[in-house]
């Protein structure tokens, strides 16, 4: 009688597509980057408009070196984007070999993709429904956020006037997951900020003899820190990953199946939504799943967290 009461109510619809949870069904996997503008990777962080009328901030971030910029934008439009990239980032810092983002209309655009396209730069993009295969903008959007809640109310108020210089006190700091200063991996230099000067702090600029001295000296320099970064990032990745997959129940769905989708809706306003949405069955056909899907499954029923590829029709 107790197993028969427990299997139905784990088998119960209803108690499945409000109470059951996502858990993690895919090892943690990593972009990566071989060195600076290898991969740059951009997002858009919206905001309350300031009095300017600056809503939006279009971030864009070097994935090997972590340098990072932040662009104030009053939309989100494709010629935004598109403008922004060019005379505000590609001028100053070259072009990327590839540029990754989500599957934002602005950033899929066809304008968008024609320039990337005319420049020689590779567009890549994130699943659906899958934030953390853009991370490092991610990541760098929570820090951006914790850096403007500091400001004054009054402040606040004019917050687009703020982001240059709360982006240099990031590029400017060690990185956790480099062991070096954004700005040191990009520039071969550490950054000269006000406080040495107030300090009289003086940074390594022993004389050169000549351009080419200096030149010699830099990419050796260069080619050791890159080194060490890489080793260091490395090594924070496998630990990241070892702890992540240490909760993953890898389960594969296979032709017939029956998956439940998650009901992305299901937040805010829809607190008393279900988390799954109503039964599909796997084509025998187009059955293509990858790793990145996260579901549960209990017997022959199985709950799909986020299909993140559009090769897996349901």
């Amino acid at each position: 009688m107790r197993a028969e009461v427990e299997s139905n109510c784990h088998s119960c619809l209803r108690c499945i597509q409000r109470k059951t949870l996502p858990t993690r069904t895919a090892p943690m996997s990593h972009l990566q980057s071989q060195g600076p503008m290898d991969l740059v990777c951009i997002d858009f962080l919206c905001l309350e408009p300031d009095a300017s009328g600056q809503g939006n901030i279009l971030i864009v971030t070097d994935h090997f070196t972590r340098y990072a910029q932040a662009f104030s934008t009053k939309d989100q439009r494709a010629p935004t984007v598109a403008k922004v990239l060019m005379e505000k980032f590609f001028v100053h810092y070259g072009l990327p070999r590839r540029v990754h983002s989500d599957q934002g209309r602005d950033f899929e655009s066809r304008l968008v993709g024609q320039l990337l396209e005319l420049l020689g730069i590779q567009k890549t993009r994130t699943t659906p429904y899958h934030p953390q295969g853009d991370a490092q903008p991610e990541r760098f959007n929570r820090t951006l956020l914790n850096m403007l809640g500091t400001l004054s109310n009054v402040e606040k108020q004019s917050w687009s006037r703020h982001i240059a210089t709360l982006v240099h006190a990031y590029n400017s700091t060690e990185s956790d997951a480099t062991g070096y200063s954004p700005y040191r991996l990009m520039f071969g230099r550490e950054a000269r900020l006000p406080v040495d000067l107030a300090f009289g702090l003086s940074l390594d600029q022993t004389s050169v003899a000549s351009h080419r001295n200096y030149v010699d000296r830099l990419r050796k320099n260069l080619a050791s820190a890159f080194e060490q970064a890489r080793l260091t990032s490395g090594n924070r990745e496998q630990r990241n990953k070892r702890n992540y997959d240490l909760k993953v129940r890898i389960q594969d769905l296979q032709p017939g199946d029956r998956v439940l989708l998650k009901n992305l809706g299901a937040a805010a306003r829809h607190k008393l939504a279900d988390r799954w949405s109503s039964q599909f069955t796997l084509s025998a056909n187009n059955c293509r799943v990858y790793q990145c899907i996260r579901f549960a499954r209990m017997e022959r029923l199985g709950l799909l967290r986020t299909g993140t590829e559009t090769t897996c029709y349901l």
